[in-house]
């Protein structure tokens, strides 16, 4: 697994691969909430010296994935909710409209692909695990952003998950009832792109998804809270 992504990225500048193999860790959670990146020993691993490391390790820390702390040097992030929740406003518009300019694209097997993974999580609501539902709910979205043509828009949506890290993977052990009305709105999501609905009711549908879950997320652990999004 180590090998594959770096490979596909063997063209890119060594600072770039080392940025990439760092990003791609931290997704997975090889790298998780307070791991210490130490420079040197990722440099061996790539084969490279410590230069190239460094520059990618600022650029992650310029896309807040990285922090560096006094006489420790440079740390995976931590996440609170308050990041969650930014975070989660971020995507629900990127993400909604990546979906939308992505739609026309979709193939009859990606709706096939997306409908399949969407029925498994069905089938695990009784038997429910947090974690395995949510990474097949990134599955499904991912399934249904990933041909979208605008390729910075699609490198934003795919940042911007990577920041949520190990709060995404639990957020469903959070509001473990959401699980069920979330399979319900992906299948209206599939029914509009089927049925080629107009582009933006399509945004607007995941967008209201992406609330939706953001809103039982702040209920749960802010009762006392709205969910505060802008008017968008």
């Amino acid at each position: 697994m180590a090998g594959g992504p770096l490979n596909k990225v063997k063209t890119l500048s060594k600072s770039q691969q080392a940025y990439h193999w760092i990003k791609e860790r931290i997704a997975q959670q090889e790298f998780t909430p307070g791991y210490r990146l130490v420079l040197a020993t990722i440099a061996g691993e790539l084969d490279m010296s410590v230069v190239p490391v460094r520059e990618a390790v600022r650029q992650l820390e310029a896309e807040g994935l990285i922090t560096f702390e006094r006489n420790v040097g440079a740390r995976v992030s931590m996440v609170d909710d308050s990041q969650y929740r930014t975070t989660m406003q971020v995507i629900s518009v990127v993400e909604s409209a990546a979906t939308a300019l992505s739609a026309r694209e979709l193939t009859e097997a990606d709706l096939r692909q997306a409908r399949a993974v969407n029925e498994i999580m069905a089938s695990r609501l009784e038997r429910f695990d947090p974690r395995a539902f949510s990474a097949l709910n990134q599955e499904f979205h991912h399934i249904l952003y990933c041909r979208c043509p605008n390729a910075r828009l699609l490198e934003i949506v795919e940042s911007e998950w990577t920041r949520l890290g190990h709060l995404r993977d639990s957020i469903f052990a959070f509001v473990p009832d959401r699980a069920r009305e979330s399979v319900r709105e992906h299948e209206e999501i599939l029914g509009l792109i089927e049925r080629t609905a107009p582009l933006n009711e399509i945004e607007e549908a995941v967008r209201r998804h992406r609330k939706g879950t953001l809103s039982a997320f702040i209920e749960h652990e802010h009762p006392d809270e709205a969910a505060g999004f802008p008017a968008l």
